[in-house]
């Protein structure tokens, strides 16, 4: 199905901003290039096909296909539970089941290691009695962590598009005697496939591009492999082609995904209005699926903030001196704020131009945009020492520059939630304003804008979330003596100061929290 259209020649400034800032979303890209022609194509392969890259290789794959898959186990009946059946306290579930979104990885992997690792809680406990148990290191670590904090990518929008989704067609396959599970399989699952494959490529994106997790359970991926090589070595060349095989994974998984997805429509096109799915009742099932819940909550976010609070109790009952720095508090508000808004307005002209004015110029702009989707923050940052160095170190080492590389590696969240927006706009209003006259920027201030301002504050929200969690970016670029919550809790952590690593953990969450509660009404408000 073609998109709608307003029927005029997009305007020359709305083609020129979105032109510069696709070129910025791909300028890490090609410092990646430059860094690896600077090595010479024989190193390049000698560095890529040795057995410890490949390693690498399988494992970060093996990770993401774990990862993604449990995700996607765990948010399916999650969100069929929400949305189809009667289960008990359902408001409280439905915001319960999202909040680990806000739990940045680094607080999940810090939790579990406080907890289960070497010198945790439960460790000393066991030590006791004469067990010994570290076994939360490695592979399965990695794994549980990253996917307890990341299933709600998947859990969204499944849940969004069971309450969007026509019963018709499940009530015919009921009548004709399909039981109910086989209309689950072979009708509901069909139709939730598109946001099934959407949200688990997510999940798959977030492991990729995940260090803190990786770090502090010790598992070896490409994101820790391209930190140990920058911090151990003057040659930079070996981390670029690191990151350039991690590019090229993500691209691969993004082709599979679009071609998964396809462009199958699954929108209501019959007459009538839009009926809601009569609810299934759970029975004697429906206590088993609230302790199911409970469990799943209690692991992705009591055994989180429960941890942290613990060792801050812990730390203040042994004199340790626990600083609540309100001003660090501040740093990370106001960065994550300050990058929320410039990405918000700078991926405006991309959404407008792709979903008002479609042509192949505009594909190209669009999909530019999405290139810090293949970016994890580590190579973002590298790319931008390299070229704020070489500009006379005037941006090296600045707000601007940090700001610079949340709009790269978040623009494409932003982009997302005002295309959605304005997908569901008709473009007819704007049509007639611009046959009585109005001007493009008129046409835009005074229509466009007020009808994708829930998407433009959806996006923000979103990416201001996404930056206050972000650790290996605003580790290398952070001005010299600028903290935020995440780089000092990762210092207490790196040094296994739990106790005081507790306080910036929970203020963390908390302020992370405030994002969530405006996408939750967002989406309330559009239901």
């Amino acid at each position: 199905m073609r998109r709608p259209r307003l029927g005029y020649r997009p305007p020359l400034p709305l083609v020129a901003a979105a032109v510069i800032v696709a070129l910025s979303a791909a300028l890490p890209l090609v410092y990646l290039v430059i860094r690896a022609a600077e090595a010479g194509g024989p190193a390049v392969w000698q560095l890529v096909s040795r057995p410890r890259t490949l390693q690498l290789l399988c494992n970060t794959l093996l990770l993401a296909l774990a990862v993604s898959s449990s995700a996607t186990v765990i948010a399916v009946p999650t969100a069929w539970l929400l949305v189809r059946t009667d289960l008990p306290w359902k408001p409280f579930w439905s915001v319960a089941t999202v909040v680990p979104l806000t739990i940045p990885s680094l607080v999940g992997g810090y939790a579990f290691v406080a907890a289960l690792g070497s010198g945790g809680i439960v460790h000393q406990w066991l030590s006791r009695w004469g067990i010994g148990f570290s076994g939360v290191y490695g592979a399965w670590g990695a794994w549980l962590v990253l996917t307890l904090l990341s299933y709600p990518y998947v859990l969204l929008p499944v849940r969004s598009t069971l309450q969007s989704l026509d019963p018709a067609v499940e009530e015919a396959a009921m009548s004709l005697g399909r039981s109910p599970a086989g209309v689950f399989w072979h009708v509901t699952l069909p139709a939730l496939r598109p946001a099934i494959a959407s949200g688990a490529l997510l999940v798959s994106l977030y492991t990729l591009s995940d260090f803190a997790a990786v770090s502090l359970l010790q598992f070896d991926s490409f994101t820790r492999a391209i930190y140990v090589q920058y911090q151990a070595s003057f040659n930079r060349s070996h981390a670029a082609v690191l990151g350039l095989v991690l590019v090229a994974l993500t691209t691969l998984l993004l082709g599979v995904d679009s071609r998964l997805r396809g462009n199958k429509r699954l929108d209501r096109t019959g007459p009538g209005g839009k009926r809601k799915a009569a609810l299934v009742k759970l029975g004697r099932w429906r206590w088993l699926a609230v302790i199911a819940l409970g469990l799943l909550v209690l692991a992705a976010v009591g055994l989180p903030v429960g941890v942290s609070a613990a060792w801050l109790v812990r730390g203040l009952a042994h004199g340790e001196r626990v600083v609540v720095d309100l001003g660090i508090a501040a740093n990370s508000f106001l960065v994550s704020l300050g990058a929320a808004a410039l990405t918000a307005i700078a991926a405006l002209p991309v959404a407008l131009l792709a979903a008002r004015y479609p042509s192949r110029l505009s594909r190209i702009i669009e999909r530019a945009s999405y290139i810090g989707y293949a970016l994890p923050g580590i190579v973002v940052a590298l790319s931008l020492v390299f070229f704020g160095a070489r500009a006379g170190g005037l941006l090296y080492q600045t707000i601007a520059m940090l700001l610079f590389a949340y709009l790269v590696l978040f623009l494409p969240q932003a982009v997302g939630a005002i295309s959605a927006n304005l997908a569901l706009a008709s473009p007819n209003l704007e049509n007639v304003a611009r046959s009585l006259g109005y001007t493009p920027w008129r046409v835009f201030w005074r229509v466009t804008l007020p009808l994708i301002t829930p998407g433009v504050i959806s996006a923000g929200a979103l990416v201001f979330l996404t930056a206050m969690k972000e650790l290996p970016a605003t580790l290398l670029l952070s001005p010299i003596g600028f903290r935020t919550l995440t780089t000092s809790l990762w210092g207490a952590v790196s040094e296994a100061f739990y106790a005081r690593a507790a306080a910036p953990a929970l203020l963390l969450v908390g302020i992370s929290s405030l994002s969530l509660f405006i996408l939750l009404r967002n989406e309330g408000m559009r239901r």
